[in-house]
């Protein structure tokens, strides 16, 4: 899979690219790139971006800007760029980010991430050049870097290799193996802890009833988990 990020600051992905996931699914064939939009800018003094049109604060990335560095990257009009691979805006107002969208991105061979920052994108930057636009959650961060990385570390401890062990992605929270409710509680040594006790059903080496014991436990915290939007105590 090929992942490029298009951002203003490609040096906060440092850390990133050092975890071993990333390492691993690098390692495997899989690529993350990083494009600087400053790097590609038509304007002079590096400037890429300015006041929005009838007033208000902060200032917005510039269509001409974006164009610029699609067009280096991929060498031809970004409009058509977008019928050709996977191109997402992280976006405040966008198709919230589940398990079910990352499996659905982890299923591409290209996919492009278009990071914010300021106020966002000129609007004819998403309605031209973007196929998608995603949200990591209701909330508004300084930039789209922080959401690039979820995603793609979302999308690349998906892909084969990735993870030391294939079958760690298999069963976790949110996917299809638990109906999409949470993982179930996890223990290890020791068996007792200041009187703490390890369940039962646990040490018993019954597989089936350890299996039916998580999935019931994964089902009781679905049950217990508010709805997306609401909180405990109002």
């Amino acid at each position: 899979m090929e992942i490029d990020v298009f951002t203003l600051f490609p040096e906060a992905f440092k850390w990133f690219g050092a975890q071993r996931h990333v390492e691993n699914a690098i390692a495997c064939g899989h690529r993350v790139t990083y494009v600087n939009y400053r790097d590609h800018t038509p304007l002079s003094a590096g400037q890429v971006d300015d006041s929005p049109f009838g007033g208000g604060a902060g200032m917005l990335l510039r269509v001409d800007v974006v164009e610029a560095a699609l067009r280096a990257r991929y060498r031809e009009d970004p409009v058509r760029v977008r019928t050709e691979r996977r191109v997402v805006a992280l976006d405040p107002s966008g198709r919230l980010l589940d398990d079910a969208l990352v499996d659905e991105l982890a299923s591409e061979s290209a996919l492009t991430l278009l990071s914010g920052r300021y106020e966002g994108f000129d609007e004819r930057v998403l309605e031209h050049f973007v196929g998608d636009r995603l949200s990591i959650g209701r909330y508004v961060l300084a930039g789209g870097e922080l959401a690039a990385m979820v995603v793609c570390d979302a999308v690349l401890r998906k892909l084969p290799g990735a993870l030391g062990d294939s079958e760690s992605a298999l069963e976790e929270s949110f996917s299809a193996a638990l109906g999409g409710g949470p993982e179930y509680p996890h223990y290890t040594r020791p068996a007792d802890y200041r009187g703490w006790r390890v369940p039962d059903v646990l040490l018993s080496g019954h597989h089936a009833q350890i299996r039916d014991w998580r999935l019931a436990q994964s089902r009781s915290r679905a049950a217990a988990t508010p709805p997306s939007g609401e909180r405990e105590g109002g």
